[in-house]
């Protein structure tokens, strides 16, 4: 089987702003070896996720940032042509950390198999049975503490975390009013998913008015994927004792310059809020117990998502970058 030419994406250096093709372009490299405790696999799909122009920055993450001269590092669904690892055989699909490229030499550890008997295509398993359905599952029920007859404010509602958060926090008994950026937006998320409301940014006005007006008797728990301006007006709306889990901060991912602020944070103090940063790793050990709480959801009809899916390996970086041009239409993949 080896030596196999694949084609990958590679960083060729950091990006300044929204990654072009002078930063991240395709190269052709040869496999020609699969160490011990590695997978060969042939990727499917890659997950297009914001926390990626992260990873390409030189700068102190959760991930050491990708080596110039590697392919981009992302989560993928793919199948195993060579294992040499316990586990693991020729033919398993696995879903796991690898990188934006046709076939990858990837760590064992770093994967897992999708069951063989799972009733669901395999690119669920990057959207509602992946990161996308446990980071609100676990955002809620263990780093926010979400209890019944709260109020949830979610930002980027009608993104892949946000739009999948909504509806489990519906599905605990909270009021969730939710923030996106048009009107069709927000009338998914009211009308389809069963927000109780949601707020457009983008025509709102104030937006700490805005917020104070969804939610009067005020915000016990904001799950922000957006940081910016949208965190410091919510730091204003929230109750005493109130918590934020801190998933992300896209308004920033594609800054060059210092990015001030939140000027509102003394609120933290003033009203006794706990903030929690949180990982989806750092609850590995409880996936399955989340993808099965998840999938009976999903078989209920109590869950809903969307996903857009770009066909073909040579459109990766053009997929990408419609997350920061807020053009992708639920959970964002490339079929490769």
């Amino acid at each position: 089987m080896l030596p196999i030419t694949k084609q990958q994406w590679t960083l060729k250096a950091r990006p300044q702003g929204i990654p072009d093709r002078s930063e991240v372009d395709i190269e052709t490299r040869t496999i020609d070896h699969v160490p011990d405790e590695h997978l060969l696999i042939e990727c499917l799909y890659f997950s297009m996720d914001p926390a990626i122009r992260g990873w390409m920055s030189d700068v102190p993450n959760y991930l050491p940032p990708i080596p110039i001269g590697d392919s981009v590092r992302s989560s993928v669904v793919g199948k195993v042509l060579q294992s040499e690892a316990d586990g693991f055989a020729a033919g398993d699909l696995v879903v796991g950390t690898g990188g934006w490229e046709t076939h990858g030499v990837v760590p064992a550890a770093y994967f897992a198999v999708i069951p063989a008997d799972s009733p669901f295509p395999t690119h669920y398993y990057l959207s509602a049975l992946g990161a996308v359905g446990l980071t609100p599952y676990f955002g809620l029920l263990r780093a926010g503490k979400a209890a019944a007859g709260q109020t949830l404010l979610m930002s980027a509602a009608a993104g892949a975390v946000g739009s999948i958060g909504g509806q489990i926090g519906k599905i605990l008994g909270l009021r969730v009013v939710g923030i996106a950026g048009s009107d069709e937006k927000c009338q998914w998320v009211t009308d389809e998913l069963g927000f109780d409301g949601c707020i457009n940014y983008k025509t709102c006005g104030d937006m700490e008015t805005a917020i104070r007006d969804a939610c009067p008797e005020g915000v016990d728990l904001f799950f922000d994927n957006v940081g910016g301006e949208i965190l410091d007006a919510a730091l204003m709306n929230l109750n005493k004792d109130a918590n934020i889990v801190f998933c992300g901060s896209i308004s920033n991912y594609n800054a060059t310059e210092p990015v001030p602020g939140p000027y509102n944070w003394w609120q933290v103090l003033a009203r006794s809020v706990t903030v929690q940063g949180y990982l989806i790793s750092d609850y590995l050990s409880e996936f399955p117990e989340g993808q099965a709480q998840i999938s009976e959801w999903i078989n209920a009809g109590q869950l809903k998502f969307k996903e857009h899916i770009v066909d073909g390996f040579e459109n990766t970086l053009d997929a990408y970058n419609l997350l920061f041009e807020g053009k992708n239409d639920g959970k964002l993949m490339v079929k490769v």
